[in-house]
């Protein structure tokens, strides 16, 4: 995972993602004559203890009161919140389409499930619950104000005229907010001239809120998108001082930094971040990165291993770590982990990577004195990769270790005039080598 992908895991993608509002005590008492003065009582108890955020009471509370009373929905809702502020995703989605069964007008638990299947990236589903929160004629205004919301945010990339649709539709009920001029300028983006709209409402919310982390990331993007690298650079730098502990900042100016070859700029952005994050792996990837940009190999190496054991498929991963292996002269350790993951070819996401890693330990096995392995390794690169000059010299020396005189010499023959003077100690070699192995042939 290269510094640019890396930037897109810490920017926010769905304000959907966020868990609904609890804690706050519902006002339910078109209920009261349904229930008996004792689960009137237990019910208001209940709603004291969410509202005073003590979720485990409300539970113990709210548990005996819906199994009492199963056609509730109000009860079963407020249950399903005090299990969803208790991370307990399950239950809490059986309460909320148990409220919904119930009553299929009530908005509370469409909207309250709608994030909860966000949440859990299940957007189709989450998609129909926000649907059919907006569609209910008496339902509160800003509880479907935020489901117009949230439709637009899931609508956002793929149908954005729709979106623009649903974030005029939520400020119809409500008034804007500065996250609503952000999608408005991210939405605008994509239409034409979107991007001096774009940078327009950017640096509308800024003038209202300066430094703001989420206008100033994406007004900089938009900046540095544009070739306006400095500016980017300054707004970044700008709001860090404002908010130094923010990661998405960080990673967004160590990126900028990188993309311009100043990596050692970059570099104690990332450290310092990595010293207060020291188990966040996106920033172990990024520091690796950046310690690989500037030939620190001897740091790139320990971070790589720890990254790589942690996610042994990741194919990435494991060829960086072998690549510095190899500057570090650990020959034996990079054969062991570079054939392993080629021996997984499904694993790769492209061929190209697959033929990087091949060429990778074959240099590998040929500095570890094998070059039987360097060459199942070269031809394992050649399915997917053109030659080049240097993996022709590897082919001929290794050619020549096994006394295959023959195709060693025709390799150094291949390689001389793919060389063509860019490898002078090697087509030095190479000649003499021709030479030596003439009456052998």
């Amino acid at each position: 995972m290269r510094l640019r992908e890396l930037l897109r895991l810490y920017v926010c993608v769905l304000c959907v993602m966020l868990p609904p509002a609890l804690g706050t005590a519902q006002d339910f008492s078109s209920n009261l004559q349904q229930r008996t003065t004792t689960a009137n009582t237990k019910f208001d108890e209940a709603n004291a203890a969410l509202e005073a955020r003590d979720y485990d009471r409300a539970l113990k509370l709210l548990t005996p009161l819906a199994a009492a009373n199963p056609k509730d929905a109000h009860v079963l809702y407020v249950l399903g919140s005090a299990q969803d502020a208790l991370d307990q995703a399950s239950p809490a989605e059986t309460s909320y389409r148990a409220s919904i069964a119930v009553d299929a007008n009530f908005v509370d638990p469409h909207v309250a499930l709608g994030l909860l299947l966000a949440r859990a990236g299940r957007m189709i589903d989450a998609r129909t619950e926000f649907l059919a929160a907006t569609k209910i004629s008496d339902g509160d205004a800003a509880l479907k104000a935020r489901a117009f919301r949230a439709l637009a945010r899931i609508d956002q990339k793929l149908h954005p005229i729709d979106a623009r649709n649903e974030l005029l539709e939520a400020l119809k009920l409500t008034p804007e907010t500065p996250e609503d001029t952000l999608l408005g300028a991210e939405l605008a983006e994509g239409a034409s001239n979107g991007s001096i709209a774009a940078e327009a409402a950017y640096r509308r919310v800024l003038a209202r809120t300066p430094n703001d982390p989420a206008a100033t990331a994406e007004l900089a993007r938009l900046l540095a998108k544009g070739l306006r690298a400095t500016e980017a650079e300054e707004l970044l730098t700008a709001a860090l001082k404002a908010h130094p502990d923010d990661p998405s900042l960080t990673v967004q100016l160590a990126t900028l930094y990188a993309s311009q070859h100043k990596t050692d700029s970059a570099l104690p952005l990332v450290q310092h971040l990595r010293e207060a994050n020291p188990n966040d792996e996106n920033i172990a990837r990024l520091l690796a990165n950046l310690y690989i940009d500037t030939k620190d190999y001897a740091n790139a190496e320990p971070l790589l291993a720890t990254l790589s054991q942690q996610n042994p498929r990741d194919t990435t991963l494991v060829d960086d770590r072998g690549r510095a292996l190899l500057h570090l002269k650990r020959f034996p350790e990079a054969q062991q982990i570079l054939a392993r993951i080629v021996a997984q070819p499904n694993l790769f996401p492209t061929p190209a990577d697959l033929g990087n890693a091949a060429g990778d330990l074959a240099f590998a096995a040929s500095s570890n004195n094998d070059p039987a392995g360097a060459l199942q390794a070269l031809a394992v690169r050649a399915t997917v990769l053109p030659t080049s000059a240097p993996v022709l010299f590897l082919t001929a020396i290794s050619h020549d270790k096994l006394h295959h005189f023959k195709l060693a010499v025709e390799a150094y023959k291949q390689f001389l005039e793919a060389s063509k003077g860019t490898n002078p100690d090697e087509e030095f070699e190479a000649r003499h080598r021709i030479i030596a192995l003439a009456p052998m042939k």
